[in-house]
């Protein structure tokens, strides 16, 4: 099984998904390494940030809950991830739809609303904290998010056997 995060730039909400989703798979004693665990990543829509470290707020939310996301890197989604990975979850409904647009019609059943995977929430998508000037909106980003990646391990643990490396989608 392998899991890809979505949004729109990959430096604010795909990053912390990320690594949330890590920092849970590691606390349950689970790898995100390619040959033995659960590969994980996160892109974005556009290249704009492309190469660059996640937007600063992220990196001080994510380390206000003891996970370093420093190292990851910004990229642009591509074709092939839409095979490559069994989960191609988006942050919100306007990523759902540019990820439809993009991606090949086989894999199409493999994007999800990362919201989607907390059915009694009032909160239907993750907002983009990018043009606030503060931290407590990345905080309350941050919430929103942890919310929804354990959902998404509890979808996981529940239909597709996480932690089962013979387990693909």
């Amino acid at each position: 099984m392998r899991v890809i995060f979505v949004c729109l730039g990959n430096i604010c909400r795909s990053p912390l998904a990320e690594g949330v989703f890590r920092n849970r798979l590691a606390a349950r004693g689970l790898s995100t390494d390619e040959n033995d665990g659960i590969p994980t990543d996160s892109a974005g829509l556009g290249d704009w940030h492309a190469g660059s470290a996640p937007d600063k707020r992220s990196i001080a939310v994510a380390k206000k809950h003891g996970i370093d996301i420093t190292s990851q890197r910004a990229r642009k989604i591509v074709e092939s991830d839409f095979e490559n990975f069994d989960f191609v979850v988006a942050m919100d409904r306007d990523n759902v739809d540019a990820l439809k647009k993009l991606c090949p019609t086989q894999f199409a059943d493999r994007i999800h609303l990362l919201m989607s995977f907390v059915p009694n929430s009032k909160i239907r998508e993750v907002p983009d904290p990018y043009f606030f000037r503060d931290e407590e909106s990345f905080a309350r980003v941050y919430a929103v998010i942890a919310d929804g990646v354990d959902g998404l391990i509890s979808h996981l643990d529940a239909h597709h056997a996480l932690g089962n490396k013979s387990s693909r989608g």
